[in-house]
């Protein structure tokens, strides 16, 4: 099984349809993201982390689980340290469970690098939070299947180029897109959604509440 579910610290809403996406992966919990083992229906066959944020609770339930223990000041994230373990057990493809949103922005956004990061190597990311799912494209085209009428946004993590959405409610022929621009926040779809970039590192976001399914593949 190359598909590993790596359970981050943010904000999760298990839905029926998060719990399905997730059936079968194989799991590693980054410290406080244990958290949402249970509720997912999950078991962690490794749990990652400097465990400053792990609560006692947890601890105690999940005290069998294999640990991968650091020190607190260290120059890796704990999410970082999770996705490393499970790129080394084989991973082809990464869920970042809890990686959306949360008291930490600067968490949140640093997720985001992670899965632009590793996604540039070869491996499928997304990100999850049962609400939100969100994927990082490079020099690529790509479809997505969405829900008529799903919220999406275009995140640029740099200058766009060719920047082309065909299937949405505004869409987009082959545009230069400043990395400040906020022109594709907002977006609607039709349908399943067809994005293409020439150039540049971007991350799509959609809401999939209102969808009760994973929209992307």
């Amino acid at each position: 099984m190359s598909h590993f579910a790596i359970l981050l610290a943010g904000p999760v809403w298990p839905t029926g349809a998060l719990r399905a996406e997730l059936s079968g992966a194989r799991v590693i919990a980054a410290d406080a993201g244990i958290a949402h083992a249970e509720a997912l229906g999950l078991a962690p066959e490794l749990w990652v982390g400097d465990f400053d944020s792990a609560d006692v609770k947890a601890s105690a339930r999940f005290g069998g689980i294999e640990r991968l223990p650091y020190p607190r000041d260290k120059a890796f994230s704990d999410g970082e340290l999770a996705v490393e373990a499970a790129v080394a057990r084989g991973a082809k493809s990464l869920t970042l469970v809890g990686g959306l949103g949360g008291p930490r922005s600067d968490h949140a956004f640093m997720n985001y690098l992670l899965a632009l990061r590793y996604g540039a190597r070869g491996i499928s990311v997304r990100l999850a939070s049962g609400l939100e799912e969100a994927w990082p494209m490079t020099d690529t085209a790509r479809r997505f299947d969405l829900t008529a009428g799903t919220t999406f946004s275009i995140l640029p993590f740099s200058d766009l180029s060719g920047l082309t959405v065909a299937g949405a409610k505004w869409p987009l022929d082959k545009v230069e897109l400043p990395f400040h621009s906020v022109l594709t926040l907002s977006n609607e779809a039709l349908g399943m959604i067809e994005v293409t970039i020439q150039r540049g590192r971007m991350i799509l976001l959609a809401q999939c509440a209102a969808a009760g399914k994973a929209p992307g593949r």
